[in-house]
């Protein structure tokens, strides 16, 4: 894609110095779909405007945090852009159910050929292009593990190892749809040699993998939160981001960092694309650039991510 490869030599080289500053609280899964416009209003849950949007991106729900302030800034460098339509759900949901074939949300039908797809899980794309789908993508930002406990961390967890411990209940990411568990959190535990006592072999959702002690969220890491904050949970896997958007919100959680290499930060890898079958392609290019600029990496690693090296930001083949 000449385009794309034009505009991200451009931008890398101008760059920009001016961002918005706006945020939301997006706990909910009611707030999974959004429309930003250009005045600065944002719709929630109009699931049809992923047919109609200017820009319609379908990315890894982790980065709900970032969205607003994030589009903001884009959309006051591109005006012309009006409408954008974000989905920030689990990216194995979006693949297998919107992209491979029609979904439905809340009883309406979702497009399937959104702009741009993105996944912490580079074989998502893979798979668009061995569908013809996609042709190239950038790896455009890093993430890694955390746990999340209780404001003071009451129970005293100092690390990863305690997640052996009797005495603590977990709620964990799902294995089914849920990538940061999938591909991630049960590998470390497996690293550990924790990954019997913890999940107790069990693949379910929404569900006690062990009774009492270790749950499963139904589709989001963001349930943690909200359990430990509930007393029904001691402990979860998390990003690192989730802790830190947590704390700014003022909630009452903290953290419990987890070394290298057990929190999988050299392997947490974000991978975006552009669709071969969306409806605006030079929109898509417009943010894909964009997302190279120093603005751009700024807002992420003020929510906690970790920037993308110059070279993983160049447009590259399957």
């Amino acid at each position: 894609m000449k385009i794309l490869a034009q505009l991200l030599c451009t931008l890398f080289i101008a760059g920009t110095t001016t961002h918005a500053s706006a945020e939301t609280d997006d706990a909910g899964h009611g707030k999974d779909y959004r429309t930003f416009h250009t005045d600065g209003t944002v719709e929630y849950g109009a699931i049809e405007n992923s047919y109609t949007s200017d820009l319609v991106m379908y990315l890894a729900g982790n980065q709900f945090m970032v969205m607003q302030e994030l589009i903001g800034d884009f959309q006051a460098k591109n005006p012309d852009i009006k409408t954008v339509y974000v989905e920030t759900i689990p990216p194995g949901q979006i693949l297998k159910g919107q992209l491979l074939k029609q979904g439905e949300i809340e009883g309406k039908p979702t497009a399937m050929n959104p702009d741009i797809f993105a996944s912490v899980n580079i074989g998502h794309l893979k798979k668009m292009h061995e569908k013809a789908l996609m042709n190239e993508h950038i790896i455009y930002i890093h993430n890694k593990l955390e746990l999340m406990v209780a404001s003071g961390n009451p129970k005293g967890i100092k690390g990863p190892e305690d997640l052996g411990r009797d005495d603590l209940v977990q709620s964990h990411p799902n294995p089914l749809t849920e990538g940061i568990f999938k591909f991630y959190g049960s590998e470390m535990l497996k690293d550990l040699g924790l990954h019997e006592k913890v999940t107790g072999g069990a693949e379910c959702k929404s569900c006690w993998a062990v009774e009492g002690k270790t749950w499963f969220t139904s589709r989001h890491h963001r349930e943690t939160p909200d359990r430990i904050e509930k007393g029904e949970a001691d402990v979860g896997i998390v990003w690192t981001t989730e802790v830190v958007h947590a704390k700014a919100e003022g909630r009452p959680i903290g953290g419990v960092s987890i070394p290298a290499p057990l929190n999988k930060q050299d392997k947490v890898n974000y991978a975006i694309g552009i669709m071969t079958n969306g409806r605006n392609p030079e929109s898509a290019a417009r943010y894909l650039a964009y997302l190279a600029t120093d603005d751009a990496q700024s807002i992420y690693e003020k929510y906690g991510f970790l920037r993308a090296s110059p070279e993983e930001l160049k447009v590259r083949t399957f």
